[in-house]
Formats: C-alpha cells, sequence, structure tokens
C-alpha cells in the first residue's frame, strides 16, 4: 500500500473527512516521526511499534560488480520495531 492508497481508504472509511483534510493529517503525522528521528527520539505508537535511529559505523565495502574496495561512510539509519499487539495479529490472522 501506498501513501495516496492509505489517504484513499482512511478516507473511506470516514466519510465526513475531507480527502485533502486526511491526507494533510497523513503529512502531518509523518512529519512529525520524521522529525523526531532527525533530531535523536524513539517515537512509539503503543500497539504498533516503535521507530528509532541506529548508526552503522564507517566501513570498508566492496564494488559487488568489479570487487574492488569501497570506503562507506557513517551513516544513521531508521529502525522500526513491531509492537506486541501488531506481531500477535500477524501471526495469528486476526
Amino acid at each position: 500500500m501506498i501513501k495516496s492508497e492509505f489517504v484513499q481508504k482512511i478516507s473511506e472509511q470516514n466519510p465526513h473527512l475531507y480527502q485533502r483534510d486526511v491526507e494533510h493529517i497523513v503529512n502531518a503525522i509523518l512529519d512529525e516521526i520524521t522529525g523526531a528521528l532527525s533530531r535523536g527520539d524513539r517515537v512509539e505508537l503503543r500497539g504498533f511499534g516503535a521507530f528509532s535511529v541506529k548508526n552503522r559505523p564507517a566501513r570498508t565495502g566492496r564494488n559487488p560488480r568489479t570487487g574492488t574496495k569501497v570506503s562507506v561512510t557513517e551513516k544513521n539509519v531508521p529502525f522500526f520495531k513491531t509492537g506486541k499487539e501488531m506481531r500477535e495479529r500477524l501471526n495469528n490472522g486476526h
């Protein structure tokens, strides 16, 4: 599911809301999550999961085509861990 499909589905479930308003709400939520992660904060949505940032240190990698060594810089990457309720729903089929 892509973001536009997500917005459409929420709009269909809430006919009293305009689709553009739902889109603004979804964008605001995603912007807040992104902003918190960029500040180094953790975002926890109970029953759904937690977003955090993990650091990957610099390393020496290899170009898969040529086999030559390549320097890979340090970077921060987003990490998501599912919540207990979501794991149970996924595994029990509810």
